[in-house]
């Protein structure tokens, strides 16, 4: 390999534009790029911004040099104008072709190099004469072609795998909102604290921490969609009255009680499946556990068509952070039919929930042999 400045390795297109000055129609913000994708699925329009914005050219690479750390950037196929918060980056054949060069910014060389030299505390920023001066090894010009095919046929399998996975992220959403709807013009409505019992989690503070009792617990940012992630949890310590009172069961329902972004994301809902021995809850989740009337699967559907349509956030209340809250999920009517109707419903729950597991669980291998093929390439 041979090393080379990185303004040897690409050029800075440093053209500004602005957005009302323009007749370009499609806007690039760092909103826009999703990590770890060479993809542009979705951006804004010109007339949504103001200020100085960049322009760039189709087959550029849109990198986010703010908060690298994410590790943004695409190859946009067509032209447009992009946030000021990214580089506009553009090969230099004789050094590095055009389709090398973004994997290897998406190698981890480039982006340990990149989070080294960002500066600033709350939202740390790549200067393009900091990076310019950096110096990197490349593989010569025919072995970069070589690997660039390989990685991007590697690249067009996880994309197909990406398009499954949303298409059927849809096709779910549908079936919750289907079964959720017909339920409510078919079967009698009943208050939320007529069909289970309601808890607000425990209270966190400092003086909680390290105590001589301490058990993990979860909060809302475990909440996923319809789902539980374990792998990041605290601890906390609880009395061995408090771990009676917040112990979480299997088949308990979790419910999101605030959110700062979305009134309409309160209310997130997933099943606890009893994975962890005396896991218990933060007071930002609501633990909603159903009584004999009312299988766990089928109130997550109803819980979660509830959050879909609006209707929970009806019942929450909305100032500076949206909040549920005990008393007003109390309030909160569903309907509830014949336990055989929400078998049915909760064996299809099942089989969406599989499906999807199995299309993630293919995704996210493709995500690792692609990072694995991206580093050892450069290596």
């Amino acid at each position: 390999m041979t090393v080379y400045r990185f303004d040897q390795i690409a050029e800075n297109i440093n053209v500004r534009v602005m957005p009302n000055d323009t007749d370009l129609d499609r806007y690039v913000g760092l909103e826009h790029l999703d990590p770890e994708s060479l993809k542009i699925r979705r951006w804004g329009s010109p007339d949504d911004v103001i200020g100085q914005k960049l322009r760039f050219w189709k087959g550029d690479i849109v990198y986010g040099r703010r908060r690298a750390y994410q590790r943004k950037l695409a190859v946009p196929d067509f032209d447009g104008i992009c946030s000021a918060h990214a580089l506009v980056l553009r090969a230099k054949p004789e050094v590095c072709l055009p389709e090398f060069l973004p994997f290897f910014l998406q190698s981890e060389l480039f982006h340990q190099r990149a989070l080294e030299i960002s500066v600033g505390s709350l939202s740390p920023t790549i200067n393009w004469k900091t990076l310019a001066k950096q110096e990197f090894p490349l593989p010569p010009v025919d072995e970069q072609r070589r690997i660039a095919d390989l990685l991007w046929a590697a690249d067009e399998q996880l994309q197909t795998l990406k398009v499954a996975v949303t298409k059927h992220e849809t096709l779910f959403k549908s079936f919750i909102l289907d079964e959720y709807r017909s339920t409510v013009s078919a079967f009698p409505k009943f208050k939320v604290d007529k069909l289970g019992e309601i808890l607000m989690g425990r209270q966190k503070a400092p003086k909680y921490y390290k105590g001589i009792n301490p058990r993990q617990f979860l909060k809302v940012i475990n909440i996923g969609d319809l789902e539980i992630d374990l792998a990041e949890l605290e601890e906390m310590d609880f009395s061995e009255k408090e771990i009676e009172k917040y112990k979480l069961q299997k088949g308990d329902i979790l419910l999101t009680e605030g959110d700062l972004i979305s009134r309409f994301n309160v209310g997130r809902t997933a099943i606890y499946d009893g994975e962890i021995e005396d896991c218990c809850f933060q007071n930002t989740l609501i633990r909603f556990r159903c009584n004999s009337k009312l299988i766990p699967q089928f109130a997550l559907i109803l819980f979660e068509g509830a959050r879909l349509t609006g209707n929970m956030a009806q019942v929450a209340k909305s100032t500076t952070v949206t909040h549920l809250g005990v008393g007003r999920f109390s309030t909160l009517e569903i309907p509830v039919p014949p336990l055989d109707v929400q078998q049915k419903a909760e064996k299809k729950l099942q089989e969406f929930l599989k499906t999807r597991n199995t299309m993630r669980f293919h995704h996210d291998n493709s995500v690792n042999l692609t990072k694995k093929l991206i580093n050892q390439s450069m290596s």
